[in-house]
């Protein structure tokens, strides 16, 4: 900021602790969608089902499951399926919540939706039942009715299982059948996680320095329109040459990609 700020300059003066703030609120809007800060975690499902979300904790990415050979395997959110209700009051035979003596309302200590999600079979909902358990599928009828099963629903038709997001216990939460196993975690990151773990690329630092001192002009008293309308626009043409310097295309990966497209795709 030295070059920024100083006698006969635009930004005389600034406090240290207002370049600190503007600086941490810049790297968390870089982070969502300029700067390279996916992160990623190898943990294993315990027999809570839950992993507790990362304090840099943004959006995620992906979350996936590792078989023996080191192959990934996609685990999908539940979407509609179910859900981690962020509230649990207790209630009484009218149906209206108990409070205590401060007139708050009393909460239970587990979700009844989690409880039965966790003891659910996964098969119920993704279709793959045990042929041998059915006579429909016996092994003299079998072929006869091979195919012939109908109203699948392929939105849930997968066995990698399922996660959510619990924002009343602070965990990412996953279905039964994936307790043990060993899972990947992608998200993005604020890049605040600790100190050292700050950190510009040298193509978004001109954004950055741009980005506090249109903060600083903006947030001072008495500083003309002209000046504050002339460095936010100074601010988005930067971060729009950062976010241009900065994306990870590769023409051989797309070309990679595009050599299946004369695949017929079934719906």
């Amino acid at each position: 900021m030295l070059a920024y700020v100083g006698m006969d300059k635009l930004i005389p003066r600034v406090n240290r602790n207002d370049v600190i703030f503007h600086a941490k609120r810049g790297l968390q809007e870089f982070s969502y969608d300029t700067l390279k800060s996916i992160k990623s975690q190898e943990l294993t499902i315990p027999n809570n089902l839950g992993v507790p979300i990362p304090q840099d904790y943004v959006n995620y990415v992906r979350a996936s499951w590792v078989d023996q050979g080191g192959v990934q395997h996609i685990i999908y959110p539940v979407n509609n399926l179910t859900s981690s209700p962020f509230t649990l009051p207790i209630q009484d035979s009218d149906g209206i919540p108990t409070q205590n003596t401060y007139e708050e309302n009393l909460q239970a200590n587990t979700s009844i939706t989690e409880d039965r999600w966790d003891l659910e079979n996964a098969n119920n909902i993704t279709g793959d039942i045990t042929r041998d358990n059915t006579d429909v599928y016996s092994r003299d009828w079998w072929k006869l009715t091979f195919g012939e099963r109908y109203g699948l629903e392929p939105q849930v038709s997968q066995q990698n299982g399922w996660f959510q997001i619990n924002e009343r216990t602070g965990r990412f939460t996953f279905s039964s059948d994936l307790v043990g196993k060993i899972i990947v975690l992608e998200y993005i990151s604020d890049g605040l996680a600790y100190d050292m773990d700050s950190k510009v690329p040298k193509m978004a630092e001109d954004a950055l320095y741009s980005h506090i001192n249109h903060c600083i002009l903006a947030s001072k008293s008495n500083t003309p329109e002209y000046l504050v309308q002339r460095y936010q626009k100074e601010r988005s043409a930067k971060l729009r040459n950062a976010k241009i310097r900065l994306s990870n295309i590769k023409l051989g990966e797309i070309a990679q990609v595009m050599r299946g497209k004369s695949k017929q795709i079934k719906h």
